[in-house]
């Protein structure tokens, strides 16, 4: 068995996250992983997008994370918005949003699950994930920037979600949700810090290595895989 690749699927870049893409594919492949997703959200592209300078052994794929409080609108932008991303995120936050994302084949991810008193998921959803091949995000930013009573509640809801997605066969999908270099780890701490918050070691891997491979291979061949060289987006290639 060879050695695993890791990628971190949850990467926010300017004007998004305070840095370039540039400087964040720098880091995480001076890191060890093997590439990462743009997941700008969806109310923060810009209106062109200077891609990846050249890196032997490193890709940046295209992605996006969907902000819509309205299930219907969202259900109209993930159908506008697939066919043109590697990685289709989700943020949830709602019991209709969640659920509307579960429920869609064409979701690869729904990351921020927790709304209320709620970890966002249960026996209903957590079987439309697993059906629909929808992972849960596993999201390390919140965790580490949040202090008392709030990360006790983070990891409380991580706890239940995690219940949930063993009973059910759920995918997890483990990321950093970096919003800036200072929030990328390297796949050692992001493996040691998932196991902290409960994963065992061969999940935690599967979450880091083998659900991004699973989400590469059902989405290509198509577009937005950047190799080699600059390229430049125009807005209208979302559309």
């Amino acid at each position: 068995m060879g050695k695993p690749k890791f990628y971190d699927f949850c990467v926010h870049a300017a004007p998004d996250g305070e840095n370039t893409v540039g400087e964040m594919a720098s880091l995480a492949r001076h890191f060890g992983y093997s590439g990462f997703a743009l997941t700008n959200h969806s109310d923060k592209l810009p209106k062109t997008r200077p891609l990846l300078p050249e890196a032997d052994g490193f890709e940046v794929f295209r992605g996006i994370e969907l902000v819509e409080e309205n299930p219907s609108k969202l259900h109209g932008m993930i159908g506008k918005f697939r066919s043109n991303v590697d990685v289709l995120i989700v943020h949830g936050g709602s019991e209709a949003v969640n659920r509307a994302a579960v429920e869609n084949p064409r979701v690869d991810i729904l990351n921020h699950p927790s709304f209320d008193r709620s970890s966002g998921l249960n026996q209903v959803l957590a079987k439309a994930a697993a059906e629909n091949g929808v992972a849960i995000g596993l999201n390390l930013r919140p965790l580490l920037h949040s202090r008392g009573s709030r990360r006790i509640r983070l990891l409380s809801d991580l706890g239940a979600n995690l219940d949930l997605a063993r009973k059910y066969d759920v995918s997890l999908a483990l990321t950093s949700d970096a919003m800036s270099c200072f929030d990328l780890r390297a796949p050692r701490e992001m493996l040691a810090l998932a196991e902290v918050c409960g994963l065992e070691e061969s999940e935690a891997l599967e979450a880091l290595s083998t659900v991004p491979e699973r989400i590469l291979a059902k989405n290509r061949p198509g577009p937005g895989i950047i190799r080699e060289g600059v390229e430049v987006l125009e807005e209208e290639d979302f559309f």
